[in-house]
């Protein structure tokens, strides 16, 4: 699965709150063996907002954690955005919120707080710990919690534990070469598409070193293509040290 994190707030990007989601979400995400394909963070603006939910849905194995949006002012857009892209426009008031809602606030529930159980058709519950006002899921992929850490953080784990607890094991090797990466791009261009592999450069008192990843969920395979790295190094009296990171 292609995991991608949706942080919108304006007040993030003006300096004036400072985001506790990547990171919570990340660490969530490799605990289980998984891993963000990308994060975004985006003003408040519907058709951005939009357009960035149709990118992740154009991914056939997307799954999207979006935070921020789905409250009662004015601009929280998120509950429209979600449903003009994944259900077609189509809302409704979905009693089991309304009745969290109620049961929360009473009579204080309206004339706003309420608009929060209009929702796109369809939607699954995540349970908010602070005030009983779910976030939402739809197609076990798509996951809407607030913007307040103290929500959307038991949210995301409740999601994960749900429908993506566990992926199966990666196998990853490292080393570090005290060459440049220049050194070992003939190396780098043999790596297929399915094999996870990077390399970090590094300068330090102005001697240069690379830090070499392979991984695959094939063991023998990313073995194999490590074994391209090592064979090169040694080829070339380039010291070295295997790294486990």
């Amino acid at each position: 699965m292609n995991f991608y994190s949706i942080i919108i707030g304006t007040e993030l990007l003006n300096g004036r709150r400072c985001d506790a989601h990547f990171a919570f979400l990340n660490n969530e995400l490799l605990k289980r063996g998984w891993e963000q394909k990308a994060s975004f963070m985006i003003k408040d603006e519907p058709p951005f907002i939009e357009d960035i939910f149709r990118l992740v849905q154009n991914d056939p194995d997307g799954v999207m954690f979006c935070f921020g949006g789905i409250g009662s002012t004015p601009d929280d857009y998120t509950r429209q955005c979600a449903a003009n892209v994944f259900t077609n426009g189509k809302m409704e008031q979905n009693k089991i919120v309304e009745k969290c809602i109620i049961d929360q606030f009473g009579d204080e529930a309206y004339p706003y707080r309420i608009n929060m159980a209009y929702l796109p058709v369809n939607v699954k519950q995540l349970k908010n710990v602070v005030n009983n006002v779910p976030g939402f899921s739809l197609e076990g992929r798509y996951f809407f919690t607030p913007g307040f850490p103290s929500m959307a953080h038991s949210m995301v784990v409740e999601a994960l534990d749900r429908y993506y607890p566990k992926n199966k094991e990666k196998f990853r090797y490292f080393l570090k070469a005290q060459c440049s990466e220049n050194e070992l791009i003939d190396i780098m261009k043999l790596m297929p598409e399915n094999i996870d592999f990077s390399s970090l450069p590094q300068i330090k008192e102005g001697k240069k070193s690379v830090v070499i990843s392979v991984g695959s969920y094939d063991k023998e395979e990313a073995k194999y293509f490590f074994s391209l790295f090592e064979t090169q190094l040694k080829q070339k009296n380039i010291p070295f040290i295997l790294e486990d990171i």
